[in-house]
């Protein structure tokens, strides 16, 4: 068997106990399409991406870690290495103010194996111990309930209701000094 060299890793690239984060740009863009079309991931972000809606993220979020050098991650297990996900830190829109904001969207088959809080903890890693962030925000929307209760594992504060897209959502904050320490 010939095996080639595999490319290095982009910068902003993480390693955590079970997922490997590579920052997501154009050359993920088929990935990121197909990750959307995952039932638990459309059910929460506005339906089944098409292509061109993956692409234009691709391109957006690779724009951000060049220009902000903050964005999402594809989240692949780092033995199988198959896609479970995305997420990680960005700046965001939340509530009137430009915040650093931390989320996840992880495929259905993985729910419940602590993978999104996983992914949460290294993009609050790269706020607080990267950035020196003093505080980062996550929201959803009011009636969900899973990724609620992985920003409470993440040590986040319910703060308030809040309007997003025109829907009802639930911020929650962490500060710096509120992060807990494991």
């Amino acid at each position: 068997m010939i095996r080639f060299p595999r490319p290095p890793d982009p910068p902003g690239t993480r390693v955590t106990e079970r997922l490997i984060l590579r920052p997501i740009g154009p050359e993920y863009a088929d990935v990121l399409w197909r990750l959307h079309r995952d039932p638990g991931i459309a059910r929460w972000y506005g339906g089944r991406w098409t292509r061109g809606e993956a692409w234009q993220s691709a391109v957006h979020m690779r724009r951000a870690w060049t220009e902000e050098g903050v964005h999402k991650w594809l989240a692949h297990d780092r033995r199988s290495g198959e896609l479970v996900g995305r997420g990680g830190l960005s700046y965001a829109e939340v509530d009137g103010a430009r915040r650093l904001e931390v989320g996840w969207a992880v495929r259905e088959r993985f729910w419940g194996l602590g993978y999104a809080s996983e992914i949460g903890r290294a993009g609050l890693d790269l706020a607080f111990d990267g950035l020196g962030a003093e505080e980062v925000a996550s929201f959803t929307e009011t009636h969900n309930l899973r990724s609620r209760a992985v920003m409470e594992r993440l040590g986040f504060r319910y703060a308030r209701r809040i309007r997003h897209r025109g829907e009802p959502f639930a911020l929650y904050l962490l500060a710096r000094a509120d992060r807990p320490t494991v």
